[in-house]
């Protein structure tokens, strides 16, 4: 089975994650995070993991460290689950609507850690979320998951819609590049013999 179990504890968060990439997309968060628990329950939902979270974060101060460090968490989790890669179909790309909102995104799991994140987010605020965390959020999750992530928003004026259309993107390119390729499941799919 393709699953991993993180526990993390720093003087900023202290975060338990449970991952399974063959799952149903069920899911149990509590990040501290309102806006950011809606998020990872679409992603969940979306890419068919099954994913368990929880985190007691800095939020008196704000949410970067939380959503920063959730985001490391999620990417190792999933590196791990992928261990050498073999068998993967390793790409995946999703064009996604949400209403006015219409988003790209494209995956390689190459092993590497790249974002190109071209999202243009109308507001500061969604609720009492601070919008930049989004771009920080999926850094640290490429850095850590060893992918190449690129995300961009077609269309959108409305900030909720264009950042929940982003990690549906996202977790329909994540959904079909983690996909075992039944017909080659022990290729590493690589010409250089390696994912890194």
């Amino acid at each position: 089975m393709r699953t991993c179990q993180i526990k993390r504890t720093t003087t900023e968060t202290q975060i338990r994650l449970h991952l399974n990439l063959d799952g149903d997309g069920s899911s149990s968060i509590d990040s501290g995070c309102g806006f950011l628990d809606h998020m990872l329950t679409l992603f969940a939902k979306h890419s068919r993991i099954f994913l368990e979270l929880s985190c007691k974060g800095d939020t008196q101060v704000d949410d970067h460290h939380t959503v920063e460090d959730i985001g490391i968490v999620l990417g190792s989790a999933f590196s791990q689950a992928l261990g050498d890669r073999r068998g993967i179909l390793r790409y995946g790309h999703a064009i996604l609507p949400m209403d006015e909102a219409l988003l790209l995104s494209a995956v390689d799991l190459d092993g590497r850690g790249h974002l190109t994140c071209a999202l243009e987010i109308p507001t500061e605020k969604v609720g009492t979320f601070d919008t930049q965390l989004v771009e920080e959020f999926w850094l640290a999750f490429v850095r850590h998951a060893g992918c190449s992530l690129h995300i961009r928003q077609l269309s959108g004026t409305n900030s909720h819609h264009i950042i929940e259309g982003a990690f549906k993107s996202v977790a329909r390119s994540l959904r079909t590049a983690v996909r075992i390729d039944t017909a080659f499941p022990q290729d590493l799919p690589s010409t250089k013999g390696v994912l890194s």
